[in-house]
Formats: C-alpha cells, sequence, structure tokens
C-alpha cells in the first residue's frame, strides 16, 4: 500500500527555518515523522496567501520553490521531487519520500498561460484555483458576494489548458458556483485536495453532499481535511472560549516575520502547546467524514488530503503524521478491506493523476 497525503503546507514552514531532516517537537511534518507514520509521498503545498496582490505572489512562489528545492538538495537519501505514480512506486520501493507539489491559489499566475506552464514545467501537478478571497479566476468560498458568480471568463480559459497540459483542478476553498462551473468546464476529473463533508460539518469550506456525487459522477475524488473545525464545526466554540488565537494569530505573525530569533519561535510554540491542550475533536471523525463520502458515491472516490502545517490545531490522536496508521486502523475496525485501504490511501487520487 502506497500512502499519500494530497495536501499539507510544509514549504511555508521551511521558509520558517525548519529542519526537515530531524524531529522536531513541534511540527506536523519532517523526515522522521513521515517515515514512522509510513507516509510514502506527499503533495507539498505552495501556499500563497490571498492578500498578495499578483507579482507579490510570483515573488513568494519563488521563494517557495527554492526552499523546497533546497531541502531536496541536501537531502538526496531521503526525498526525490516526483510527478506521477510509476516515480512514486520506484521510490518507495527504494526507500525514498516522494515530494510532489502543488500549487495553493491561482494568484500567481496571473493572466497568463505562460507562467501556468513554468509551474508545471516545475513540478506542479495540481493548483487550488484560489485561497480565501476571490482572484482573476474564481470566487471564493469566504467571499460574502463574489466577484464572478463562479468561475471568470479567463477562469473558464485555464481550466481548459490544466485539462490540456495534465494539471489537476483543486477545487477545495473555491465558492459553491465556482465549483459548479469547474464541472461543467473541465473535461477531466477534478479533486479536493483538503475538504471535508458539509453534511457533517455545516461549513462553507466542506463539501455538500450534491457536490460530492457531481465530483464522483466525473470521476472525481475528495481528500479529507483534518482540520478539527471541518470536521465538527462545533469545535468553533471551544476555539472562541479559549481566547488562544484572539493572541495566537499576532504571535504567528511575529514568528514569520522573523522565525530565526529564538523568542518569537518559543512563544509560537506556546500558542501550539495550547491549543494542543484544548478539547478536540478526535481523529476518528476522519473515519466518520471518509465513512459519508462512501455511503453517498463508493469508495472510489474518497482521499486523504491532512492540511499538516496549514492548520494551527489537529484532531485529538492525530498530533502529526506519524500517526496516519491510526486512520487505517480505524477503519479496519469498521469493516474496510485491505483492498478499500488501498484506495483511500493512494489509488483513487492516482486514478485522475
Amino acid at each position: 500500500m502506497f500512502v499519500l497525503d494530497s495536501h499539507c503546507d510544509t514549504p511555508s514552514q521551511i521558509l520558517r527555518l525548519r529542519d526537515l531532516s530531524i524531529d522536531n517537537e513541534y511540527s506536523h511534518i519532517d523526515f522522521p515523522k513521515l517515515k514512522r507514520g509510513g507516509v510514502d509521498g506527499a503533495f507539498f503545498a505552495l501556499y500563497l496567501p490571498a492578500s498578495l496582490a499578483t507579482e507579490e505572489a510570483y515573488a513568494y512562489s519563488q521563494r517557495l520553490l527554492d526552499a523546497v528545492r533546497s531541502t531536496i538538495k541536501h537531502n538526496p537519501s531521503a526525498v526525490r521531487l516526483t510527478v506521477n505514480e510509476q516515480e512514486a512506486k520506484n521510490n518507495q520501493a527504494e526507500g525514498v519520500f516522494s515530494m510532489f507539489l502543488g500549487l495553493e491559489n491561482g494568484s500567481p499566475v496571473g493572466k497568463s498561460m505562460d507562467r501556468l506552464h513554468e509551474f508545471y514545467d516545475a513540478g506542479v501537478r495540481y493548483m487550488t484555483l484560489c485561497h480565501s478571497r476571490d482572484n482573476q479566476i474564481c470566487d471564493s468560498c469566504a467571499s460574502a458576494s463574489g466577484k464572478w458568480g463562479g468561475l471568470s471568463p479567463f477562469g473558464k480559459e485555464v481550466i481548459a489548458e490544466m485539462n490540456r497540459i495534465g494539471m489537476l483542478v483543486d477545487v477545495s476553498h473555491i465558492s459553491d458556483a465556482a465549483f459548479y462551473d469547474v464541472i461543467r468546464c473541465s473535461q477531466r476529473p477534478v479533486v479536493a485536495t483538503h475538504s471535508c463533508c458539509r453534511a457533517l460539518s455545516d461549513h462553507p469550506r466542506n463539501m455538500t453532499d450534491d457536490m460530492i456525487r457531481a465530483l464522483a459522477s466525473e470521476g472525481g475524488v475528495i481528500q479529507i481535511n483534518f482540520y478539527p473545525l471541518f470536521l465538527d464545526v462545533n469545535f468553533r466554540n471551544t476555539l472562541s472560549a479559549s481566547g488562544i488565537m484572539d493572541y495566537g494569530e499576532a504571535v504567528e505573525e511575529a514568528f514569520i516575520k522573523d522565525p530565526a530569533d529564538p523568542s518569537k519561535r518559543a512563544a509560537w510554540n506556546e500558542v501550539q502547546q495550547a491549543l494542543t491542550e484544548l478539547q478536540r475533536p478526535s481523529f476518528k471523525l476522519i473515519a466518520d467524514h471518509i465513512d459519508h463520502v462512501v455511503s453517498l458515491v463508493g469508495i472510489d472516490h474518497v482521499g486523504l488530503g491532512s492540511d499538516y502545517d496549514g492548520i494551527e490545531v489537529t484532531p485529538d490522536g492525530m498530533e502529526d503524521i506519524s500517526m496516519m496508521p491510526r486512520i487505517f486502523d480505524e477503519l479496519r475496525s469498521r469493516g474496510y478491506s485491505e483492498s478499500d485501504l488501498s484506495k483511500i490511501a493512494s489509488e483513487n487520487f492516482f486514478r485522475i493523476l
């Protein structure tokens, strides 16, 4: 079985001076944790904050690419840049981790197909069309009204070109209207690389049953996110009552600006520790969301996209990626076969990749 995580934000953490070759106390992902968790590959997302204008986002994307390339260069026996299933399976046989690349937010593309091709040539194999604001491609699920009412005219051209060159369209973060536009426009299956089920947790980042059916009807896959708020929207009350994020966001921002400052790193670690001490939803809710997808559309349309290193707090029992085997053990206890688990672990995603 090849275990693939379709979305983590580790490149951002590399910029914050994380050394992936060592076991970091407060990290969700590093090479020792990946090995203990039996995770064979993951998509490292080049996350572009929605606040960045096109050229700023493009410049930042190049910094992220440089960071992952440096990590690969300095850990040649541990990791390889990977772009397809065969390369991944070869790496697995040699005990090497497969680092795939995704682009989270199409903002750095601007209105240039040349830039889309540039990212593809750099190894990027999916693009999350937007993030927390509308952009030149489509509307965000976080937008109050929506600039385009779904996909923009340029966005429709982007979908066609992504289909042509073989880059997966990621519908996580986009508005419901944009999702249905993508389903109508795309000639190839699409993926939600890190989303959950709205029927179980009523959050706009999650997918409705109708959306999941539409995704599956075109051969697509939803990869279940580990963020407690997406797993159980009621966690919002716990998080709000704690008051941690009232000061935690400022602490994190200060750390991001100066990650070499030991005091700023220590302050952010204290915030992470405080979040861990909250009463958090169980990791078993991940299995609940998988169950829900399977009940709707069958076993062939679901997988795992943790969002590790992009979420500030994790489910209870899934504090980092070394604990990934717990999900498979939980699914076994619910009657899933080894064939089912292989599909969830990677086969469903690899089918559309």
